[in-house]
């Protein structure tokens, strides 16, 4: 995305790695840009000139949450409604995306939901999975033209340090058979958010769409955490004593989305504003990059699970037209191809 090399890490923000880049060719789009690392992802993207699709399950929200950061970009953001725990929503919005721009160059699959009670979405997919993969898994590949059209392009999928916790069982993806874990569901779905960037960056990366994965690092208590009990948050503040300001968190998010190159990232999970290495070990000590783990970054794995969630969401994406998903479209908007 940009040449720009200077050396980055865990204290580094939004405003260090994005100082003095010029994002005004761009135009992302960003899930969950209704608190957080959503609003901090889309406010600095904007902010250095991007045109950002906000989209978020609760528009008022996001309007208000944005409200600044719209007036003091010149409307550069614009809300978009989506629930990711539903297909038919997910349809919708990725149709009107389609009729209304022509390409994309960023999508930072940033929503995402932690450690909740057991549930389901709409459609009767297991609720952490369901919206933090298979929601994302069919809005990207619903968007995969407008990303071939921007390219060279981007997608972010924020992923967790939680992935370590558990692997994705691909037998049992929706947990129909499997006690329900509310901390290990959520590590099967960021497990399942770096298999996906995985098999994406595989599949796309000869027409200029790169994927990758990312680890924010531990924020302080964000909407996220709103289903972890005072117990759990003690917990996780005993355990993590490094904690990032959200500007800190969303640093990994753009450095990994414009500033790192390509090959580099693709295919790839990044902490700290770094590629991260496959590690299997555990974490014993407070502090550093953990690492990921092997059985995230196979690709047979990646491959396995593709399959299994196109079955999921009925539709199949093993063969992406650049064109055909735009024909009929009227688009009104045309924002600069990146350079």
């Amino acid at each position: 995305m940009t040449s720009h090399t200077a050396a980055f890490g865990a204290d580094s923000t939004t405003e260090d790695v994005l100082c003095g880049i010029d994002l005004s060719s761009i135009t992302a789009l960003v899930t969950g840009a209704s608190a957080g690392l959503g609003v901090e992802t889309a406010r600095a993207l904007a902010a250095h000139g991007a045109t950002v699709i906000a989209a978020s399950r609760d528009v008022a929200k996001a309007e208000k949450e944005l409200a600044e950061v719209r007036i003091a970009t010149g409307s550069r953001v614009t809300v978009e409604e989506v629930d990711l725990a539903s297909l038919a929503s997910v349809r919708s919005f990725t149709d009107r995306i389609r009729e209304t721009y022509d390409r994309l160059n960023l999508i930072i699959a940033n929503a995402g939901v932690m450690a909740c009670p057991e549930g389901r979405t709409v459609d009767g997919f297991e609720i952490q999975f369901g919206t933090n993969h298979l929601g994302h898994f069919l809005l990207v590949n619903r968007l995969i033209p407008l990303l071939v059209a921007g390219a060279p392009s981007r997608v972010v999928c924020l992923s967790s340090a939680g992935h370590r916790r558990a692997d994705i069982d691909l037998g049992d993806p929706n947990l129909d058979a499997t006690p329900y874990s509310a901390f290990d569901a959520y590590g099967r779905s960021k497990t399942a958010n770096i298999l996906f960037a995985v098999a994406l960056d595989r599949r796309m990366r000869d027409q200029g769409v790169r994927a990758c994965a990312v680890h924010p690092g531990t924020i302080g208590t964000t909407q996220l955490m709103r289903h972890l009990d005072q117990e759990h948050i003690s917990l996780l503040n005993e355990h993590s004593p490094n904690m990032k300001s959200v500007g800190a968190g969303a640093a990994t998010t753009v450095w990994a989305a414009v500033i790192a190159e390509g090959e580099a990232v693709g295919g790839h999970y990044a902490e700290d504003c770094a590629v991260a290495p496959v590690s299997d070990e555990e974490v014993t000590a407070t502090g550093g990059r953990a690492g990921v783990r092997s059985y995230a970054v196979d690709p047979d794995r990646a491959e396995a699970l593709w399959a299994v969630s196109e079955h999921m969401v009925g539709e199949q994406f093993t063969a992406h037209d650049s064109t055909s998903a735009q024909e009929g479209s009227s688009r009104t908007h045309s924002p600069p191809r990146l350079v």
